[in-house]
């Protein structure tokens, strides 16, 4: 009889937790408390692998290309969290970060069963949106999610960039990417429950993955938010702050300079910093692939 493959690390029991139910509740909480801390040293451990898939995407994307984010469960819910949240932080178009979810959008309020195990899906997903100047990255806890693995192969065969984030090593995710950001986290506090330790390192690998691209791509300066997208009375008046402390001006005319541009930052900021007017100032932006910087240092 043939022994069954071992489990993977994500799978497995995880032996200082097995007897969380008969716990008090404060010793509960920091037995809990005790195993996250093991997530910032597998997420730090990846580093290297990070920063080699930020500087192929942003490669890309300087090219035309765009970012896809392919997941199933709790990994596609946390890809749709980064991506949806790069529009209102970096002001980027709604289609250059995307997320892709097993089972469509009805997964994130709910378990679409069977939907992960769905390779066809993923391969129809991504031969329908990926293209060959784009970058996909494939988020999968165990790397072994159908859906993603399917969707990793057709970006690849298309000639995209494949990046495979995961929480264990090697295995057939790893297998399609170029570049494979693997945090090992160990095995979850509670067997398998992935939305624990390897959804906290696979939200802090997307985070600083899509982040560290919009600092390149110049949509910070400093670690100032200059491309935020003022819509409502909160990043309005964050919109004034930044206008005031990086134009040197006062509020008033900070907020006429923001009212008259539409409230771009960026270009209310070089407006009144070159003393020139809106469409200048957009062109000027326009010659430094958005960066602040140079025109802040040249004016």
């Amino acid at each position: 009889m043939r022994d069954a493959e071992p489990l993977p690390p994500t799978e497995r029991r995880n032996p200082r937790t097995g007897a969380l139910d008969v716990l008090p509740t404060l010793e509960l909480v920091r037995l809990l408390d005790a195993e996250n801390r093991a997530v910032l040293p597998a997420v730090e451990a990846a580093a290297g692998q990070i920063a080699r898939a930020v500087d192929a995407v942003v490669e890309r994307l300087r090219s035309g290309g765009r970012l896809h984010y392919f997941g199933a469960g709790t990994s596609g819910r946390l890809a749709m969290l980064d991506a949806a949240e790069c529009p209102p932080t970096f002001g980027t178009p709604a289609e250059l970060v995307q997320a892709h979810i097993a089972g469509g959008p009805e997964a994130l309020e709910r378990a679409v069963e069977g939907a992960e195990d769905d390779r066809a899906a993923g391969l129809r997903e991504a031969r329908a949106s990926v293209d060959a100047g784009d970058a996909a990255v494939g988020v999968s806890a165990g790397g072994t999610a159908p859906y993603v693995v399917g969707a990793l192969a057709a970006a690849r065969a298309r000639g995209a960039l494949t990046i495979a984030v995961q929480c264990v090593d090697g295995g057939p995710l790893a297998a399609e990417a170029e570049i494979t950001i693997a945090a090992v986290v160990g095995p979850e506090a509670i067997a398998g429950s992935t939305r624990m330790k390897a959804g906290t390192a696979q939200k802090l690998i997307l985070n600083t993955l899509s982040t560290a691209c919009m600092v390149r791509l110049g949509r910070v300066y400093g670690n100032l938010m200059v491309d935020v997208r003022a819509t409502n009375a909160k990043l309005r008046a964050r919109a004034v702050r930044l206008v005031r402390a990086l134009a040197h001006c006062d509020e008033a005319s900070a907020r006429a300079a923001l009212e008259h541009s539409g409230w771009e930052v960026k270009v209310a900021i070089v407006a009144l910093h070159r003393g020139v007017d809106d469409e200048s100032a957009r062109a000027l932006l326009a010659q430094s692939a958005g960066a602040l910087r140079p025109l802040l240092e040249e004016g």
